[in-house]
């Protein structure tokens, strides 16, 4: 009987240290993973039993799976003294309901949008344009808690933004495949229109691929208003790098329904709501949805990188139909003309020339520009595309290795107030930040570090000169390991002033302290 209790109580021991470092290794190996991984994980081990009941029209369990992560984002902006008149400014106000410059009260402005829970660890996707300058950002789930948020990366070029709440095992929106959605499907819109809580509309897809415009016309705004002021010829403007891929649908989509959730009949998610189509900038029959295959990527980027790493073919073109190909002198009426092509670009490097005319992009056809930059905005620099073109009327193929563009769209940020939150101030700095690895570690003999992976304009490290590549060992005396180590830091300074300790990339010792305000 000895022997028997002693095997048991050994095996017993033996089973509790195995599920221990299981549990570790498991949480290490989660932190790595992408976003899409992690909810594989999740739904591994939490199967949804909701299914597709379109046949009856009953959307009750995908509303009921979907609206608790489905969260409500409200902003404040400090009074700027900015002027309005600014017709783009007037037409995002009209869109989105999210101020764009122009505040008409001396006390501080607030606006809101929708926000959709992607990660339990309390990540959330939404619209850049519901939070780009806001000076606070709150989070108000459906259970009525309220948290104070941060920005981990915005995106104009995409019009995406993400956020993320000191919480955890908070409820997700499954990440469904925007390539799969079929026009004429149904789906369903879910945030916080017009001021009001959770609401659910119903729809169907009307159209995949549709460009509007919107973007790129507030990205050319904002280029002419930057070459006025460094005194630039105004008609030698760079073009707009904007990505402009909607899925169009007739589900009622209204002001602050911006950053919510178009989700299919199982629940999924399939794109992130961004605009509305209107004169009147309320629903009028149409609004649009960013794909949620670009979402996936943009917010994997924003926590692998700290930024956006976009990939280029490295040409510019137009969209060809009959008026176009009469007036080049072409046969065909669809793809994309090569008006140009980037020197030492990828599309150079791959051998593609003016006048080509691309037809296909890994196999798949091209009608419409979006057809193309959507797919390309999903790889990174060094990913392969296979282009197909035309050229002398005979079809040929190719494989393109993107480049990337080391130019990095500058953010807005507000200015700094005294008695803020952690997640404000963090806000304030105007940066990026990524872990450091384990070789810079053992590289500069450090324990802790996170490396600053981008500096923003008009933010407290563009200002007092704090680099991209620096490693911040230490903020405020406690150590950093992450963005959210680098928040919390943030409380434990002294009279309004932050102190960085970290390392250059040259292994050089170096200590800063600036005012927050």
């Amino acid at each position: 009987m000895k022997k028997i209790g002693l095997t048991l109580l050994t095996a017993l021991i033996g089973g509790a240290v195995a599920v221990g470092g299981y549990k570790l290794l498991e949480k290490k190996q989660i932190s790595q993973m992408s976003f899409e991984e992690r909810q594989q994980l999740h739904y591994a081990n939490n199967p949804s039993n909701i299914a597709a009941s379109t046949g009856n029209l009953d959307f009750t369990q995908a509303a009921a799976a979907v609206t608790p992560a489905v969260v409500h984002i409200k902003t404040e902006y400090e009074q700027s003294g900015r002027s309005g008149g600014d017709p783009f400014q007037d037409m995002f106000e009209e869109f989105f309901g999210a101020p764009r410059g122009r505040q008409r009260q001396a006390q501080p402005a607030r606006a809101s949008g929708s926000g959709v829970i992607i990660s339990n660890d309390g990540y959330i996707v939404t619209n850049n344009h519901v939070v780009e300058g806001a000076d606070k950002i709150t989070v108000e789930l459906t259970n009525k808690k309220v948290y104070d948020a941060k920005i981990i990366g915005r995106d104009p070029n995409t019009d995406l933004a993400l956020i993320k709440v000191n919480a955890t095992n908070l409820p997700i929106v499954k990440l469904g495949n925007s390539d799969n959605v079929n026009i004429g499907e149904w789906v369903l819109a879910v945030g916080y229109p017009l001021g009001l809580q959770s609401t659910v509309t119903a729809g169907i897809v009307s159209a995949k691929g549709r460009a509007i415009g919107i973007l790129a016309d507030q990205q050319r705004q904002e280029l002419y208003q930057q070459w006025q002021q460094n005194g630039a010829d105004p008609n030698n403007i760079p073009a707009s790098s904007a990505v402009e891929s909607f899925i169009q649908t007739d589900a009622v989509i209204n002001k602050g329904n911006s950053g919510g959730a178009l989700v299919n009949a199982n629940g999924e998610l399939i794109g992130i709501n961004a605009a509305i189509m209107s004169q009147s900038g309320y629903y009028a029959g149409y609004g649009f949805a960013i794909p949620v295959n670009l979402v996936k990527k943009i917010a994997d980027d924003f926590v692998k990188y700290g930024s956006v790493k976009r990939g280029y073919v490295g040409v510019t073109f137009q969209e060809l139909n009959t008026e176009v190909a009469k007036e080049l002198g072409v046969a065909e009426i669809n793809g994309l003309y090569i008006n140009s092509v980037v020197p030492n670009g990828g599309g150079a490097a791959a051998g593609l020339k003016k006048g080509d005319i691309i037809t296909k992009i890994d196999g798949n056809v091209i009608y419409s520009s979006p057809d193309l930059q959507e797919r390309v905005a999903r790889l990174r620099p060094g990913d392969k595309v296979k282009l197909t073109y035309k050229r002398d009327g005979k079809e040929k193929e190719v494989v393109v290795t993107l480049k990337g563009d080391d130019s990095i769209k500058s953010d807005k940020e507000s200015k700094s107030g005294s008695n803020r939150s952690t997640a404000e101030l963090y806000n304030k700095l105007g940066a990026g930040f990524i872990p450091a690895n384990a070789q810079l570690k053992k590289k500069f003999n450090i324990s802790s570090g996170v490396v600053v992976s981008e500096v923003r304009r008009d933010g407290l490290f563009a200002e007092y000169n704090v680099p991209k590549g620096f490693i911040i060992t230490a903020i405020n005396g406690k150590p950093v390991n992450n963005v959210d180590d680098v928040e919390s830091a943030l409380a434990y300074g002294k009279n309004d002033m932050i102190q960085l300790s970290g390392v250059t990339q040259d292994g050089a010792r170096y200590t800063s302290t600036f005012p927050l305000k």
